[in-house]
């Protein structure tokens, strides 16, 4: 992955690519289009392109990123690679964690049903119910 301070610009959807937010270019530019990544706070195209030091702000699912701009970079390489293109900043990775652990304890209590009860457990469960009306 080579980090060449020549490239004047680079497509957003391109970079998005290459820092390994999404997992393809197109799904990079869908997200563009949809609204879910902005370039120093207003909506962006995918072409447009993209110089160090600007900042974004990027939805991925629930997780919310605001990263700078480090190095630019058309290449896909290895996630090590990948993460020196950005710096994520304290306040964004501090939340984006707290959130997910938030949603890991929300889910921990329950867990769904693999698939529907078989003839046995449904019997147990209509027996639990009888007890219960007692």
């Amino acid at each position: 992955m080579t980090h060449s301070p020549e490239i004047p610009g680079l497509r957003l959807d391109v970079w998005l690519w290459a820092a390994r937010f999404y997992k393809t270019r197109a799904l990079a530019k869908a997200a563009i289009e949809g609204g879910k990544v902005d370039v120093q706070g207003q909506a962006a195209k995918a072409s447009r392109l993209l110089k160090t030091g600007e900042t974004l702000r990027l939805q991925r699912g629930e997780d919310v990123f605001e990263v700078q701009v480090v190095a630019l970079s058309g290449k896909r390489g290895p996630a090590a690679a990948a993460a020196l293109l950005f710096l994520e900043t304290e306040a964004s990775r501090e939340t984006r964690l707290r959130l997910a652990a938030e949603r890991r304890a929300a889910n921990a209590g329950y867990r769904a049903p693999a698939g529907k009860p078989d003839k046995r457990a449904r019997r147990l469960i209509q027996a639990l119910g009888d007890l219960d009306a007692l």
